[in-house]
């Protein structure tokens, strides 16, 4: 069977020892954030996530969302889990306290969401969307806006949608249809059909927010012309109360490879009334702040995934009695060995920890990152905290989801024939990574954005600050003996990625197909750079830790899983480097009708 032990013990070693969380303190707002608090924090966090999320995780999967007549029914168990969600405070966490929020640091957030959707992804679906509504509307939202709908959000009574996609586009939002039309009140009536919606119906809460996108009938075309609107699934009445139904409900549930217990809708919009949310013809931007938090999100997800996939393998791995070591027997007195003393089965298992581990690291740093950018008194200290999130929000989306995609793939083949049983509960985890690969944003979109927006940003300033962290740190450490393993191999990687750089410098101008043929190996470069450098990071600690006396088998793992990293895994940066300058002409050459 599936199994999930929150990482609390790593989740607080990253923390504490790799990032130094006590730094949160000292930002303005955050002074009762301290490593204590937090701590206690994501300790009752694991308890809901061990005892009440994970739990309903198969059976949520096994029965699914129910529709009928327009009405949502979320699995057996779901409602109550909700209601013990929202009654300990868990939607609130990083919200404003101004609205009812706990005023956390994002870096705490983070934390929590790993473990709530390696507890159970379709569950937290639910609360997550919601928060990207949350965070649209407090950067974008009225004064009035804001006043009525956040502290229900905040409170979870009232959950958050984003309704971007329609039958004739996803990626491409400037063939959006549907259509606002102003109203004599200043509110607009809003029509169309949006597919894909996660949390479009269900019934948890009593009102459903929807972020819908939708243009005028005046607005110029493509992408310029889209607004964004809030439109309630029950209009509120004065005292902010639920009122009578909006022209918005849902005509139909997805039948889906995976997330079975998260309700995708198709919904429909015939004259509901919304309210405009920023400027008019400028809903892109307010849309990209729901965007960006999901798709941190959805990383996270990917991390989730990978953690429970690994869990579960190590266990069946200790367990499992099948031939012999190639070294000799280790379990003499039975009648075969666990399969975890098998080479194969270990590269498999490492590869997962070795992923889990360091993408933790980065995750949190990211949010450590987020909380600097949004808090730091030098606005110098926040523009570059800004760049590097910008840099990495795509690494993140992408690497983390493949790799969650395939961390749940080798739990599979770990588990040999009984993983492709369905009551074994890894093959769920397959189903479910693969959605990840593909909402807000597949990771081919990723992957352009990494070399379309990203890496020209500022003039390319913003991905000099990523590569350059990188470099300080290499040229710090590169005359400590115990870290020439770990540092040597990270400067290897960072001059295949500025040598992937460059070649893209060269040869893209003269031929765009050069950018969209490098842009997904060149992403994966540059996880694998990133990862490699928090490997490092993780390693200085593990080192500072054995100095100090402290745990001996936990740091020397920590040591051993870096090396393994950077000896098997990161040598993929040379031939995606390779990959890389083949260039766009081994891709396009064949004519479309040759297929």
């Amino acid at each position: 069977m599936a199994v999930y032990k929150a990482p609390l013990k790593d989740i607080q070693f990253v923390l504490t020892e790799v990032l130094d969380v006590s730094s949160l303190a000292k930002l303005p707002g955050y002074e009762d954030a301290t490593p204590d608090t937090i701590q206690a924090i994501l300790e009752e966090a694991a308890k809901l996530c061990e005892n009440v999320l994970f739990p309903l995780n198969r059976s949520g999967d096994e029965e699914g969302c129910t529709y009928e007549n327009g009405v949502v029914h979320t699995p057996k168990g779901f409602k109550e889990a909700y209601r013990q969600f929202c009654e300990g405070g868990w939607t609130a966490t990083t919200n404003d306290p101004a609205y009812g929020g706990q005023g956390l640091p994002a870096t705490v957030g983070f934390a929590i969401t790993e473990m709530i959707t390696a507890a159970n992804q379709s569950f937290g679906m639910y609360p997550g969307l919601s928060h990207g509504a949350y965070e649209a509307l407090a950067q974008h939202g009225s004064d009035e806006l804001k006043k009525l709908y956040l502290p229900k959000l905040t409170d979870g009574t009232w959950s958050g949608t984003m309704c971007l996609t329609e039958p004739q586009c996803g990626t491409d939002l400037g063939l959006i249809r549907t259509r606002a039309e102003p109203q004599a009140d200043g509110s607009y009536s809003i029509s169309g059909t949006k597919i894909f919606i996660s949390a479009g119906e269900h019934d948890l809460t009593e009102n459903i927010i929807h972020l819908v996108l939708a243009r005028l009938p005046d607005a110029p075309g493509g992408t310029k012309g889209i607004s964004l609107f809030l439109v309630p699934k029950f209009l509120p009445t004065a005292d902010g109360k639920v009122g009578e139904r909006n022209g918005i409900r849902c005509g139909a549930i997805e039948h889906k490879m995976g997330i079975k217990a998260s309700s995708t809708c198709v919904m429909n919009l015939d004259g509901a009334k919304g309210w405009l949310v920023g400027e008019l013809n400028k809903g892109m931007p307010a849309m990209f702040v729901m965007m960006n938090a999901a798709r941190l999100g959805v990383g996270m997800q990917g991390l989730g995934i990978a953690e429970c996939a690994y869990q579960s393998a190590v266990a069946y791995a200790r367990d499992r009695l099948q031939g012999r070591s190639l070294t000799g027997p280790k379990n003499a007195g039975g009648p075969a060995d666990p399969i975890i003393v098998h080479p194969d089965v270990r590269r498999m298992l490492m590869t997962q920890k070795s992923f889990t581990e360091a993408a933790r690291a980065l995750a949190l740093w990211v949010g450590m990152l987020i909380d600097e950018a949004h808090r730091h008194p030098d606005a110098k200290k926040r523009e570059a905290a800004d760049d590097l999130i910008q840099m990495l929000t795509p690494i993140i989306k992408a690497y983390f989801t493949d790799m969650g995609s395939e961390c749940a793939n080798l739990a599979v083949q770990t588990y040999g024939g009984h993983g492709f049983i369905r009551e074994n509960g890894v093959e769920q985890l397959v189903r479910d990574a693969r959605i990840t690969q593909l909402y807000e944003g597949t990771n081919g979109i990723q992957a352009l954005d990494l070399v379309g927006r990203k890496l020209p940003m500022k003039g390319g300033a913003a991905a000099q600050r990523l590569l350059g962290e990188i470099a300080g740190f290499v040229g710090a450490h590169k005359g400590d003996e115990k870290m020439k393993e770990f540092v040597e191999p990270l400067e290897k990687a960072l001059g295949r990625v500025q040598d992937a750089a460059l070649f893209l410098m060269q040869n893209a101008m003269k031929n765009h197909d050069e950018a969209g043929a490098a842009a997904s190996d060149l992403l994966r470069l540059m996880a694998l750079t990133a990862m490699a450098y928090m490997w490092n990071r993780i390693v200085v600690a593990a080192n500072k830790g054995l100095a100090t006396g402290g745990d001996k088998a936990f740091y020397e793992a920590k040591i051993a899983t870096g090396r393994f990293f950077m000896a098997r895994i990161l040598p993929q940066t040379t031939s995606l480097n390779h990959t890389i300058k083949a260039g766009a002409a081994t891709l396009m050459a064949l004519p479309a009708e040759a297929f």
